[in-house]
């Protein structure tokens, strides 16, 4: 398992291979963080927690996985252009 932020997503790779994405704005937390402060992220508990030292920030894979999220998905205007 592993687990890494890009472009304000977090992706966590399981072990059986599926990859779970999400945006950091899902978190209220995350949501007001630097892409830098996310990008400081751990696995821990034999991968079943996300870590961020920096902001004492823990959400677990189980809960990500089922969709248990703080926020609702917001889509932005400016995605949907073409």
């Amino acid at each position: 398992m592993r687990v890494w932020v890009e472009k304000r997503t977090i992706s966590i790779e399981l072990t059986d291979g599926r990859i779970v994405g999400f945006p950091a704005d899902r978190f209220k937390l995350h949501s007001q963080a630097t892409e830098e402060q996310l990008k400081e992220v751990t696995l821990r508990l034999n991968g079943f927690a996300v870590r961020w030292e920096n902001l004492d920030k823990d959400i677990t894979v189980q809960g990500v996985v089922a969709g248990n999220f703080q926020l609702p998905y917001i889509v932005d205007d400016r995605s949907l252009q073409v």
